[in-house]
């Protein structure tokens, strides 16, 4: 019989795609999915850690687990439960100590190795329900030995995954790169996810396609810093950039009409992969560039090595190769030490550049990240205010944008079935979620939509056989002169 599988997702698309290919590697075993936990026979938990109390949310949850495996067990079945990703990196022993329930706890570079985690952990099992049924009381059970993997590995990892055997749908996820070598002050990343590595394009390459076979049409590279990919070219004799990687996907995967990339960094936005906004039609313009501050001082504090001044410099070169492009950011408030000037600072960044969409977070301290460790921590309450007024603001840009769409046409790849009887829903080049009246046969296809209305997050209008108006996006400022008209 088929033996059931439920995994929980936290956090960056990046664990997405490291979910879909641990039920990948589980498949063989005979893993099929399932979406109720309390029916499955392994739960696996894939964490992230650069949220608040992240580890505080898996404990607790942990502790639901344990209850449904409680009576998994008392029905004659059993649930192994796995704790991966970034929390499971940074505090693997801890996870044991604290949820002796936990039967594996791996790091995000070794979920290639499941299948022999898994082995260990059902013959453990097993033999606890040997001595149970040969009368051993329950004091007495052999403890279930949890099976910590956070190494390291010499290998990469995907060098040894099957191939991808779960369609993920009409767009889809490609990890290109991993970990990074930055060292920002604030970030767990360099600790849980280790140094960049790339991966060789014949091997992205092949998975695009795989991709592609199975449907996808939008493909976004992923990494932790993706655009300081470089990995090994075709014959293998020089070592590619992010821009040449996309060239070359755009030239040699038949059917892929989107690719997107994400998450950058402003030190790697490189000439050559700016140029690729201008000469890829593929590469959607919308992109994430995460600047975190709009101090210097700031800046300096966090090791972005980077400061404002490069970032403007970045953003005209884009919006010159690639006038239509529209811009998302990462902002962190009350950083230690941010004063109100350097708060100002971000704001009138954010009032300069513009932002189609954005994420923003108060900062909160990583143990181990030099962060941590720094004097002048800003309150809480301090770091509340400033957030309110830096997400009033950022809400305001994001309803401007979506406000010019209305009266454009879009180009609009469409998903999947809305909720209404004839209703699909799909994505444009901004990523805003478009939902527009279209026959089940649209999905997977562009079509070109007139957009005639709009909620705070997504648009709605009607297919139409007209050619797509030019959308421009608004130069600098135009968002708060609107917002204050």
């Amino acid at each position: 019989m088929a033996k059931k599988l439920f995994i929980k997702t936290y956090g960056c698309q990046m664990n997405v795609y490291d979910s879909a290919r641990m039920a990948d590697v589980l498949a063989p075993l005979g893993y099929g999915p399932t979406d109720d936990p309390a029916k499955a026979d392994m739960v696996i938990l894939n964490t992230c850690h650069i949220r608040e109390k992240a580890a505080e949310k898996v404990f607790s949850e942990l502790g639901r687990l344990k209850i449904d495996r409680d009576q998994r067990q008392a029905e004659g079945n059993d649930m192994i439960i796995a704790v991966a990703g970034c929390v499971a990196q940074a505090e693997g022993a801890e996870i044991l100590r604290r949820a002796p329930q936990v039967d594996i706890v791996l790091g995000p570079q070794t979920y290639h190795r499941l299948p022999e985690m898994v082995a260990r952990a059902t013959r453990a099992s097993a033999a606890r329900r040997a001595a149970k049924a040969a009368g051993v009381s329950r004091k007495q059970l052999p403890p279930r030995p949890g099976v910590l993997d956070t190494d390291f590995p010499v290998e990469s990892k995907f060098d040894h995954l099957p191939e991808a055997t779960v369609p993920q749908g009409v767009t889809a996820f490609l990890a290109i790169q991993e970990g990074c070598d930055k060292f920002c002050t604030f970030c767990v990343v360099p600790y849980t996810r280790g140094a960049e590595f790339s991966r060789p394009v014949v091997q992205i390459a092949a998975e695009a396609r795989r991709l592609v076979d199975q449907g996808a049409r939008e493909i976004t590279l992923l990494g932790q810093n993706v655009n300081a990919y470089h990995g090994a070219a075709p014959r293998g004799d020089a070592e590619w950039g992010l821009g040449d990687l996309i060239r070359y996907l755009a030239e040699t995967v038949d059917g892929l009409a989107r690719i997107r990339y994400t998450t950058s960094h402003p030190r790697d936005m490189e000439d050559d992969l700016i140029a690729a906004h201008a000469e890829v039609p593929q590469l959607m313009p919308f992109l994430h560039l995460p600047v975190q501050s709009g101090s210097d001082r700031i800046l300096e504090a966090m090791n972005r090595q980077h400061k404002v001044e490069r970032f403007r410099e970045i953003v005209a070169k884009l919006r010159a190769a690639r006038p239509d492009l529209a811009l998302s950011s990462d902002f962190i408030v009350g950083f230690p030490g941010e004063s109100e000037a350097d708060f100002l600072a971000t704001m009138a960044l954010v009032e300069e550049i513009g932002f189609a969409q954005s994420f923003s977070f108060k900062y909160s301290m990583r143990p181990g990240t030099p962060a941590a460790a720094l004097e002048n921590q800003v309150p809480e309450a301090v770091k509340d205010e400033r957030l309110q007024r830096l997400q009033a603001l950022l809400n305001r840009q994001l309803a401007d944008f979506n406000r010019q769409m209305v009266g454009t046409i879009l180009p609009v790849l469409f998903e999947k079935r809305g909720r209404y009887a004839g209703q699909l829903v799909g994505k444009s080049p901004y990523l805003q979620p478009v939902h527009a009246m279209a026959p089940d046969a649209m999905i997977g296809r562009i079509a070109m939509v007139r957009i005639d209305g709009l909620s705070h997050f997504s648009l709605a209008g009607t297919v139409t056989d007209e050619t797509a108006a030019a959308v421009s996006v608004p130069a600098a400022g135009v968002f708060s002169r609107e917002a204050r008209a």
